[in-house]
């Protein structure tokens, strides 16, 4: 495996006198394999960022959310993790489709601590992994390259108040996003959707932000 640094990170480096220090931490630091004490803090994870780069080079962040344990350590270097429902502009898939290349920050905010993980990552439909998941569309695979723990200094604890709601469940019918119920989208969404929208009642963008302020969208 190469440095984690090119030319422009090792500019940096000896401008702020932390070469030997980058050095240190790229040999004695970062792994390309996932051992035990990963593999427990991953799979204890109920979210993790996920950055993808598009076609003209230009990266994105998305949050990912799930059940507990959602992010699968599937092999000495290989993650997988469930894909839902979202908001059907697909750029984190459509980036992965095209790029493959990823990163992904796992945060304990509670204690805290981080993790950073960098591969690349398909995505799979027909994973027999899906139907561990419920409503999963698809499974993404990571071929991991570089692990490593981040320094925690700077993460502002928070606590957990409990799972969203959104989160499927085999004993109980999941939510329609709130956003689905406005009446700007009706004509774009799934029938499936619309007709949940209209039981439930559409919503226009007043009465959609009323819900959002009070965290019930």
């Amino acid at each position: 495996m190469g440095s984690l640094y090119s030319e422009e990170h090792r500019a940096l480096q000896d401008e702020f006198d932390t070469r030997k220090l980058a050095d240190f931490l790229d040999k004695h630091h970062v792994q390309h394999a996932i051992g035990e004490q990963e593999r427990g803090f991953i799979e204890s994870r109920d979210m993790f960022f996920l950055s993808t780069v598009d076609h003209e080079g230009n990266p994105t962040v998305s949050y990912k959310g799930g059940p507990t344990g959602f992010v699968r350590v599937v092999g000495s270097n290989a993650l997988a993790f469930p894909g839902y429902d979202g908001n059907g502009m697909f750029l984190s898939m459509g980036n992965i489709a095209g790029q493959g290349k990823v990163g992904m920050l796992f945060i304990d905010f509670e204690t805290p601590h981080r993790l950073r993980v960098q591969g690349t990552a398909r995505v799979v439909r027909d994973d027999p992994l899906r139907a561990e998941f419920e409503e999963a569309q698809y499974i993404v695979h990571i071929d991991v390259a570089q692990i490593w723990v981040n320094c925690p200094r700077y993460i502002h604890p928070h606590k957990k108040l409990g799972e969203s709601r959104y989160v499927p469940k085999r004993e109980s019918t999941t939510p329609l996003a709130q956003w689905k119920r406005l009446d700007m989208v009706q004509e774009v969404i799934a029938d499936e959707d619309r007709a949940r929208a209209e039981k439930e009642g559409v919503l226009d963008l007043e009465a959609y932000g009323e819900k959002l302020m009070k965290g019930e969208a």
